[in-house]
């Protein structure tokens, strides 16, 4: 028996809402309703089929990650899978994010994988989709 079930990933931010509304742009997922009055909120969720998948939780001294290298690690990233990383691109970049100065693989010449920032600094990567293969990223 399982002891612990995944229940969903919580990206600290300066303001969960504005992050929350990048995230729900780039991927068609809700936004929970707010409890709080927007200027209050401290904690946002995007829910899919009324199941919450990701949260955003305000944090006053927030500090960007510094990936690759630097004094303040990832911690974590996200990927998200695309059936075609050109058109991932235009559309998270719409959204506001940056593509990343570093792109592992780069020597290696991948084309499977593609890091970007959130507006806050957060990576993630957009992961191409081939038939009959599993996604891989950083």
């Amino acid at each position: 028996m399982d002891t612990a079930r995944y229940s969903l990933a919580a990206l600290d931010c300066p303001d969960p809402v504005a992050l929350a509304t990048f995230y729900s742009r780039i991927t068609g997922l809700r936004i929970a309703p707010l409890d709080e009055a927007p200027d209050d909120v401290t904690w946002v969720e995007l829910v899919h089929d009324g199941h919450p998948t990701l949260a955003f939780q305000r944090v006053a001294s927030y500090v960007a990650p510094t990936w690759p290298e630097g004094p303040v690690p990832q911690q974590m990233h996200l990927d998200f899978e695309v059936d075609d990383l050109d058109e991932g691109e235009r559309a998270v970049r719409a959204a506001g994010a940056t593509l990343a100065t570093v792109q592992p693989g780069e020597t290696g010449g991948t084309d499977r994988f593609r890091v970007f920032l959130d507006p806050v600094g957060h990576p993630f990567c957009l992961v191409l989709v081939r038939p009959d293969e599993s996604a891989a990223s950083v």
